[in-house]
């Protein structure tokens, strides 16, 4: 078989493996990346309109790399070569380069795929760049590091950079329903799922590890599944009491201040395969409501942790939310704005149609001035130190409190300010 011809249809004999069995052929099957795949995307317009040009495909092991190429070969017109990174050396490439450039004559376009392109040295790589720039050939580069610092800038800049991200459960946990039905396999959801887990976003190691679950049959076990991955299978259902369970003892356990508790409970929903986001936000609400004022700083840290969750991924940012678990634990305890929230919430219910004052409207029209808009406002920054005795609430809840600050933490010294406030209007409106 020559360089050049027709790529060669997936193998389907029991000796192939399942990922190579299961790689869809068209890209409607192809599952995730719907930010370039999907409906009006760039990257799928091209595709469909036939109009390649030359792009690196960026993004970490088993997220279709290859698969896309391979798609992209079957629905475009042109000779497809694959090429490997790790096989090929300039030898090869000129080899590849001049069949190319006579195709070209014969108005045939060649579309190459390089697997692994940062493997290639620069001098390799300086070779595509005339045949790219002439229209030889359309390059399509696979590669899981960052294409910034392994491919050469003069390349770079003629190729469009598509990032491909890792698999989300739900799409892992979706390939491996449709493997288990087409190989006639039994396997439960939350099996699935504690292989979705295990597989960190990489459909090809999901498969392997599904495969090699079922050598013990066709009904895949816990046990089975356990011997595949090499690590105790934790059965959690997300939507199940014990997923609720979990979450309230890891609640409680940063309000009581108990570190440890925090982290042991947290540890047992990242073992279980909880979404890292949901746990994000769950921390994230307990620096609102189980902290709040006493320590400022801890919905900073929930802001960041949710970031760094989200950048990084498993299992790094599994280590931001174990931080923020301490953090939180660790820090002053206040209720008292949720408590606040409460007692205005009931108010602004009962008095939804209260007026607002009219020293606190603004007067943008003439009208408005004439009916007293504005009149009697006093504007703070120009008081001493930026505190007035004008009244703020409507008439009917004059001298109402809602937020009572604690003596803990940062609260302390809001209390201490307020009550300062408090009694410089009172002199002010004496």
């Amino acid at each position: 078989m020559s360089l050049f011809d027709a790529a060669p249809a997936p193998h389907t004999d029991a000796a192939t493996p399942l990922a190579e069995r299961m790689r869809p052929e068209r890209l409607e099957d192809f599952l995730g990346q719907e930010h370039i795949l999907g409906p009006g995307k760039p990257l799928r317009a091209q595709i469909e309109r036939d109009q390649l040009s030359s792009m690196i495909l960026w993004g970490p092991p088993g997220v279709g790399k290859t698969t896309l190429a391979r798609i992209i070969a079957r629905l475009t017109h042109g000779e497809f070569v694959p090429f490997s990174a790790v096989l090929g050396g300039i030898k090869e490439i000129k080899a590849v380069m001049a069949e190319a450039e006579k195709l070209r004559r014969y108005g045939r376009r060649t579309i190459l795929f390089v697997d692994e392109i940062h493997r290639f040295n620069k001098a390799q790589q300086d070779a595509f760049l005339p045949y790219v720039e002439r229209g030889d050939i359309v390059l399509i580069g696979a590669t899981t590091e960052n294409p910034s610092f392994e491919v050469n800038a003069a390349l770079l800049s003629r190729a469009k950079v598509y990032v491909l991200r890792a698999l989300a459960l739900e799409e892992i946990e979706e390939l491996l329903a449709g493997a288990a039905v087409r190989m006639q396999w039994k396997i439960s959801a939350e099996l699935r799922h504690q292989i979705a887990v295990f597989s960190g976003g990489d459909a090809r190691a999901a498969y392997n590890t599904l495969e090699a679950a079922a050598q013990t049959g066709p009904e895949i076990t816990a046990q089975a599944v356990e011997d595949a991955i090499q690590r105790k299978v934790a059965l959690y259902d997300k939507a199940g009491e014990q997923h609720f369970n979990l979450i309230s003892a890891l609640h409680k356990s940063v309000r009581a201040s108990d570190a440890d508790a925090a982290l042991y409970w947290l540890g047992r929903m990242l073992a279980a395969g909880e979404d890292r986001l949901y746990l994000a936000r769950r921390l994230m609400r307990m620096a609102i409501e189980d902290i709040g004022l006493a320590d400022p700083k801890a919905l900073e840290q929930g802001v960041a942790a949710m970031q760094a969750v989200h950048f990084l991924g498993q299992p790094e940012g599994d280590l931001a939310l174990g931080q923020l678990a301490v953090y939180l634990a660790c820090s002053p305890k206040s209720d008292s704005v949720y408590r606040a929230m409460g007692r205005v919430n009931e108010d602004a219910e009962r008095t939804a149609a209260e007026p607002v004052p009219l020293h606190l409207r603004n007067a943008v029209t003439g009208l408005m001035s004439q009916l007293g808009y504005a009149q009697g406002y006093e504007h703070a920054h120009q008081a001493d130190d930026a505190v007035v005795g004008m009244e703020c609430l409507p008439e009917s809840l004059r001298g109402k409190r809602y937020y009572f600050p604690t003596d803990r933490g940062a609260e302390k010294r809001i209390a201490e300010r307020l009550q300062e406030v408090e009694e410089k209007k009172r002199k002010l409106r004496e």
